[in-house]
């Protein structure tokens, strides 16, 4: 039999209490070029088990402590797919019996040769070597599905987008997304958390645009009760609440200086401090930053720290507008109606005419795929008497008096939002309006705090 390669990166793990037998167990797979690691107690070799481990276990029955039984137990219940190989007592037939029963891969009875200790392990290696490429497999196509549905389109781009993030969806390396406003950065950052590992756990976004130092700090790194006027009780940040997940921070270009050193220093530390609290608390997740400015030349007018910006920017996406990917938009276009049909529980319209659709091709979107989705809305609901007259200043003049104040409505309230990077409880207080108030009318207007975020 052929031996088992080394850069397989599988390995035993053999436990087995007797010295003389557990050398010789280790020598015989050696000799067939297995890569073995030998304990003497079950309970050392259970703490290298982890979901997915590359490897197989190959355990005598009877030791000190944990026996063979409990610890092929406890790695069926970490990975029930991970081969278990017991080594059981000479004519023991009914102790091989329930081992199988159990689920163990096999069992080898004492006093065993060295070639059939290493026959059995190498075809356990076999199967676990498959079940692992299976695994990986499986992963790829979820991410696969997973960022299809996220980042839509058809174009070379989108493709050429779609295969970096499956690429990088997996790692901790901390991106850069590059686009204009509205091409879709946040996409992509969820895009690379939901295809990743850190999928399972949160994912938070913060747009850095005005946002007092103050109210940024513990927005981001939390507070203590009474660390400053107001701090009535402890706050958990983001990076708190992202842990083994992802943090986007979109426009980090206009971050203040002093919050980018102060980010930086938790970049290089992979810590960082509740406000008013002298305890480091461990960052554990990934740092995913959104920009429509050139940070290297933000960096050379000294706007921007270009140690930041290289702690940042270890890979750089580019997002493309979407004048740059035309032939995603009746696709784009289509996709946006169907999910405002669902949302406002309004009946999916006839679809757009040939006519239509080459208007919607043809103009210049400076509001990227936002502004698509929004024009996507409204020919929903009805507010477009043509899918011509997009535009506001083209739209068709409201005949009746609840158009015109729906429209002067819409303006006042967008105005505000825009104002406000889409956060509506300060949009309230600048329109002098209850939430509740401000909240009916943006869903009876179809509008979105998410737009002008």
């Amino acid at each position: 039999m052929q031996a088992r390669s080394e850069h397989d990166g599988l390995k035993v793990l053999l436990v087995e209490d007797e010295p003389a037998v557990r050398l010789g167990g280790v020598q015989a797979l050696q000799l067939r070029g297995i890569d073995v690691q030998a304990f003497e107690r079950a309970e050392q070799a259970l703490r290298q088990i982890r979901l997915g481990f590359a490897g197989i276990v190959v355990t005598d029955v009877r030791l000190p402590g944990m026996d063979g039984f409990a610890l092929l137990e406890r790695v069926r219940a970490i990975d029930a797919d991970l081969p278990v190989i017991l080594v059981t007592g000479h004519g023991d037939i009914a102790m091989a019996v329930e081992a199988m029963k159990r689920g163990a891969y096999d069992f080898i009875e004492k006093p065993f040769s060295s070639e059939h200790l290493a026959d059995v392990a190498q075809r356990a290696l076999d199967k676990r070597h498959l079940t692992l490429e299976l695994d990986t497999l499986r992963r790829q196509l979820s991410a696969r599905d997973r960022i299809d549905a996220k980042i839509l389109g058809q174009s070379p781009a989108i493709e050429r987008l779609r295969r970096v993030v499956l690429d990088l969806a997996d790692t901790d390396t901390n991106v850069l997304v590059l686009g204009e406003t509205g091409a879709g950065k946040e996409v992509v950052a969820r895009a690379l958390h939901e295809a990743g590992r850190r999928r399972d756990a949160n994912f938070a976004a913060i747009n850095c645009a005005g946002i007092p130092e103050m109210l940024f700090e513990s927005e981001v790194f939390g507070h203590e009760a009474g660390s400053f006027t107001g701090a009535m009780k402890r706050r958990i940040g983001k990076l708190e609440y992202t842990d083994g997940g992802t943090l986007f921070l979109d426009e980090i270009e206009t971050m203040q200086m002093s919050l980018q050193a102060k980010f930086l220093r938790v970049l290089q530390e992979r810590a960082f401090e509740r406000v008013g609290s002298n305890e480091l608390l461990p960052m554990n997740c990934r740092i995913v930053a959104g920009t429509k400015a050139d940070l290297l030349a933000l960096a050379r007018e000294q706007r921007f720290r270009d140690d930041l910006y290289y702690r940042l920017g270890v890979v750089v996406l580019e997002v493309p507008p979407l004048r740059e990917r035309r032939e995603d938009i009746p696709l784009l276009f289509e996709q946006f109606v169907l999910q405002a049909s669902a949302r406002y529980g309004r009946p999916v319209p006839e679809a757009a005419s040939t006519e239509q659709m080459q208007t919607l091709m043809s103009r210049p979107w400076p509001g990227n795929v936002r502004e698509l989705r929004n024009v996507a809305e409204r020919f929903t609901l009805g507010l477009l008497a043509d899918l011509n007259d997009t535009d506001d200043s083209i739209a068709t003049a409201p005949r009746t008096l609840e158009e015109q104040v729906n429209r002067f409505e819409r303006h006042l309230i967008e105005e505000a939002l825009r104002a406000c990077q889409g956060r509506a409880s300060l949009a309230c207080e600048r329109l002098g309006l209850p939430k509740k108030t401000l909240y009916d009318k943006m869903r009876r207007l179809a509008i979105t705090s998410d737009d002008f975020r």
